[in-house]
């Protein structure tokens, strides 16, 4: 079969050759519909930059590709360690491209399949279009997803945040706290909305509203930011949920600052279970992923010698870890919190009326 050119694909999408090579390079003064078109031409025709490439269906690399994000953050960085880990014992190799945002996907895809890569994971969130893009542009390299949504028609293995989410409102209703404030993280991010939808879905099914709802950037200082602002409200929250460990320190310290106690005036739930949650002063009650099981499955699919043709879903678990940050509401701490709110608010109703 004759190797797929560069030519072949200027030739399907109308174009020259040479607008073809500024699309894979990511090059500037190309418009928006050419560069969908050539991206279309090679989709179509499974053209990689590197010839070698075409081959791959035929000869393996031992070789596989990580599109990842912010390796900052834990999530990424434990994904990343748990399948290199697993990689070598495999005798692979794998190649890393960290990507600030989800456009760049398409470019970082390109140059690892120049790499010949075997097979390609992808840990970024993306909306299902952007993954089902990648899935075409990718073919015949297959590619695994660990931030998508169960909808998109790709291959994913993903944390079950609706239950994660869900054990989270439980055990602070278990508990007796019923003003909930939540902070999650981006809008952008798929697992973000799904835990945060979890959230609400579960507190609407116990007649509760959500008392606040903030949105952070996955990191401590947001966290720290946004947590002044839940604490600033007329009523204190009786618990904060927190989309990830690392705001949920931020939180922490905000209390810290403001003088309320954890857990006696408010609860604080994260949700990841990162190594050094365990030795925040107090100790973080959150929802465990596990994050190295994820990485060696995602191996074992990437390097397995046969795939099904159907879409590979997979939803791993998660568990609640109970810590010193959440504990039952005292009565009496009820009683002197519901005196201090309506202090509080006479003190503004008060405030108004003087200006006025």
């Amino acid at each position: 079969m004759k190797a797929i050119t560069l030519y072949d694909v200027a030739l399907l999408a109308g174009v020259s050759y040479q607008t073809v090579s500024r699309v894979i390079n990511d090059a500037e003064h190309v418009s928006a519909r050419t560069r969908e078109k050539v991206q279309q031409a090679m989709a179509e025709l499974h053209y990689v930059p590197n010839r070698g490439a075409q081959q791959l269906a035929g000869k393996r690399t031992r070789t596989l590709g990580l599109i990842t994000t912010d390796l900052a953050l834990h999530a990424p960085s434990q994904i990343v360690s748990a399948v290199k880990s697993r990689a070598v014992e495999k005798g692979a190799s794998v190649l890393i491209s960290m990507v600030e945002h989800p456009q760049q996907c398409q470019s970082a895809l390109q140059e690892l399949l120049a790499q010949r890569v075997e097979a390609l994971l992808v840990n970024v969130p993306l909306d299902d279009p952007d993954a089902e893009q990648l899935k075409v542009l990718a073919s015949p390299v297959p590619v695994l997803f660990l931030d998508v949504s169960s909808s998109a028609a790709v291959n994913s293995l993903v944390f079950n945040a609706e239950q994660g989410a869900r054990l989270g409102v439980e055990h602070v209703l278990s508990l007796g706290h019923q003003r909930i404030a939540l902070l999650s993280g981006p809008e952008s991010s798929v697992s973000a909305r799904a835990r945060l939808a979890g959230w609400k879905t579960t507190l609407a099914q116990a007649g509760l509203e959500a008392a606040a709802v903030a949105y952070g950037d996955w990191s401590a200082a947001s966290g720290y930011e946004k947590g002044h602002a839940l604490l600033s409200a007329a009523a204190l929250p009786d618990a904060i949920l927190v989309a990830n460990d690392q705001m949920a320190l931020g939180v922490m310290r905000a209390c810290a600052e403001k003088g309320v106690a954890i857990p006696g005036q408010i609860a604080i739930v994260g949700f990841d279970d990162t190594a050094d949650s365990a030795w925040f002063s107090p100790p973080l009650t959150t929802v465990r992923q596990a994050f190295r099981e994820a990485g060696e499955q995602s191996v074992e699919w990437l390097l397995a010698p046969t795939r099904s043709e159907a879409c590979w879903q997979v939803q791993l678990p998660v568990t609640l870890i109970s810590r010193q940050s959440s504990a039952r509401r005292a009565p009496q701490q009820a009683d002197r919190e519901d005196l201090a709110q309506q202090l509080r608010t006479l003190a503004l109703l008060a405030e108004k009326l003087a200006r006025e």
